[in-house]
Formats: C-alpha cells, sequence, structure tokens
C-alpha cells in the first residue's frame, strides 16, 4: 500500500496554525531531509496506516527506505515532495518516473504520508497538486496509485482521480490483519 497515511480534512488550515510549503526535493535536499521523511513514516505507521511496513517500525528501518527513496531520487527515477512548515517536514509524496520502456508517459504516486500532527490542514490536497504539477513538468500524462485508507480515497475523488477498483485482502494493517486496497487513476491534461 502506498496512498494511505494522509490529510483527511481539507479545511484551509486552523487558526493560528504556521504556513505549509510544498517543494521538490533535489537529491542533496533529500539526504538532509532524511530524519524529517523518517519521523513521519514512523508516525504513520505508528498510527496504523498500511504503508508497506509492520508495527513496531524502528527507526533504522525507516531510516534504509528513505536511503532507498533519495537513491532513487539521485538515479532520476523518482521525484519526491515533502510539505514543511515551521516545525519541519509534516508530510510528503513520491512520484516514480522510472517506468518500463512501454510506459513512458506514466508515473506511480507513492507513499503519501501526513504526520498525525499536521493532519486536517489541506496538507494532503497541496501534496496532490503539487505531485500533478510534478508529473505534467516530467512529460507524464498518466498517474496510478493504491491505498487502504476510505479518508485517502475521499481525498483523490475530490482531487479528480477516478476510481477503478478494490482488491479485498491485498496486504496487511500494521498490527495484523488483511486490508484491502483501492486503485485509482488521473489522466494529466
Amino acid at each position: 500500500m502506498d496512498s494511505a497515511c494522509l490529510d483527511s480534512g481539507q479545511r484551509g488550515g486552523e487558526s493560528g496554525a504556521a504556513a505549509v510549503t510544498v517543494r521538490v526535493l533535489s537529491s542533496t535536499e533529500a539526504h538532509a531531509a532524511v530524519p524529517g521523511l523518517t519521523d513521519v513514516l514512523l508516525d504513520c505507521v505508528a498510527g496504523g496506516a498500511s504503508v508497506s511496513f509492520m508495527a513496531p517500525l524502528d527507526r533504522a528501518t525507516a531510516e534504509g527506505f528513505w536511503s532507498q527513496v533519495v537513491a532513487g531520487v539521485e538515479q532520476g527515477e523518482r521525484i519526491l515532495l515533502v510539505a514543511e512548515d515551521g516545525e519541519g517536514v509534516l508530510g510528503t509524496v513520491q512520484l516514480v518516473v522510472g517506468q518500463p520502456p512501454n510506459q513512458p508517459h506514466r508515473a506511480d504516486l507513492s507513499k503519501m504520508l501526513v504526520h498525525r500532527r499536521a493532519r486536517r490542514r489541506g496538507v494532503g490536497a497541496a501534496l496532490m497538486q503539487a505531485a500533478e504539477e510534478a508529473g505534467r513538468a516530467a512529460g507524464k500524462t498518466l498517474l496510478v496509485l493504491d491505498t487502504a485508507s476510505p479518508e485517502a480515497e475521499r481525498l483523490y475523488e475530490r482531487a479528480g482521480w477516478v476510481k477503478v477498483g478494490v482488491i479485498p485482502n491485498y496486504a496487511l494493517w500494521p498490527k495484523g490483519g488483511f486490508c484491502d486496497t483501492t486503485y485509482f487513476y488521473k489522466a494529466l491534461g
């Protein structure tokens, strides 16, 4: 599962909340962001999100995952975006742009993660919009994703993504037990 831990509400921010910025990271910036990205991943797994890891997730394993992502950024296979506020990284999403030769027009949206401290501030919607813009800039015309989160499904549908279908018992929740996954796509105009 790649898209299960995210902002479930898009209410335009809370009173007094710090401004949130979303940006694409260079490989150098991605290296520097690993501690903050690790914190977000640990929080999402601890919160029960099905994002490929089982609980309890240790810091070394999470850092190892982000090191692999950074290597993908360095190789031009991934685009890594972060959402930040005055306290640091609070969300992230990736576009896997390195696809097989017969799919150069497509990218996978992966690991949409928003720290629980940042929920209901529009972070998920901002990350989605920025990911779509990054996909267009990379020459992609089709994005696909999967999610185990009903909250994520609502966000994707509001953003114009098309629900394709549900696969039952696709993966496990972090503490065990099967979860379904739902696939979506979006054609970029």
